[in-house]
């Protein structure tokens, strides 16, 4: 299945996208599901059945909003790619290096991602976000991968100058309207398995990120098995897995993204998440 979260005339909701169309599961479901986070919570019971039935939207007519908007945690990765590991001059590393985003900087496909006026150094990077459907602590690396509910495009848009204030990424990681997600989430047995699937960032259709998943550093079962580790992984929570290098603070000039721009992450069967850039109201 492939599952999102939506505005419909102006009302959220969620549900399947089948090809062209938005089925409203949510509103069939809302006692029982106010959310796409309680559904995943749930293992999806009932969701097929009730799209089969619900309402239907072409999706020219929806607004999209982050697969997840309301998650408990979002975790992101830093450096899990040797090209971008060496083009920071990073050591390497024994274990995956974490940082977190809130959900409030989250927005959805199409939305314009915000240049802050406090900043003219946005920087896109592409990445691979898991959707983590069963809750667990201490989850052995064995086991790991039947905690996830889906996988979703994530766009971890950075203001750089203030992600190199201190030694700490948050800043930079978490300005309003930066972190774009979706369009959607497509379950594992839809997308099948990651390692030969292609990502693939594009700024105004030039390809700035390329990379295939089995060149992580620490793959989807090593980081959901640490993240358990230091904290209780809940249904709904968000694991951004990591950016191949590329990024635009390391070119020479650095190439920034700007108003008027357009940036992409795509992955191979998963989908194209697209987003606009726009400069914050001064």
């Amino acid at each position: 299945m492939r599952l999102s979260t939506v505005k419909i005339a102006g009302r959220a909701t969620w549900g399947v996208v089948e090809g062209d169309t938005f089925r409203d599961a949510g509103t069939a479901l809302a006692l029982h599901y106010p959310d796409l986070k309680s559904a995943i919570a749930a293992g999806l019971a009932g969701v097929s059945e009730a799209a089969a039935s619900a309402s239907a939207t072409p999706l020219s007519e929806v607004e999209w909003l982050p697969v997840v908007p309301n998650p408990d945690k979002i975790i992101c990765v830093g450096l899990n790619y040797e090209m971008h590991r060496r083009e920071t001059g990073r050591t390497e590393v024994e274990n995956p290096t974490i940082f977190a985003r809130y959900a409030n900087s989250q927005i959805g496909h199409l939305a314009p991602i915000v240049r802050p006026k406090v900043s003219t150094e946005l920087d896109y990077e592409g990445e691979l976000a898991v959707i983590i459907g069963r809750p667990g602590r201490y989850i052995a690396r064995a086991e790991a991968m039947n905690h996830v509910a889906g996988y979703a495009c994530y766009n971890d848009g950075s203001i750089r100058d203030f992600q190199r204030h201190t030694h700490q990424f948050t800043p930079g990681k978490n300005f309003p309207d930066t972190g774009a997600f979706g369009p959607w989430m497509m379950t594992p047995d839809e997308l099948g398995p990651l390692n030969d699937l292609r990502l693939q960032t594009r700024l105004n259709g030039q390809v700035v990120q390329e990379a295939n998943f089995s060149q992580m550093i620490f793959d989807i079962a090593r980081q959901i098995e640490y993240c358990s580790t230091f904290t209780r992984l809940e249904a709904g929570d968000v694991i951004v897995s990591g950016t191949p290098g590329g990024v635009g603070a390391k070119r020479t000039p650095p190439l920034w993204m700007k108003a008027g721009d357009i940036v992409e992450v795509e992955i191979d069967r998963l989908g194209v998440l697209h987003n606009p850039i726009v400069d914050e109201i001064r």
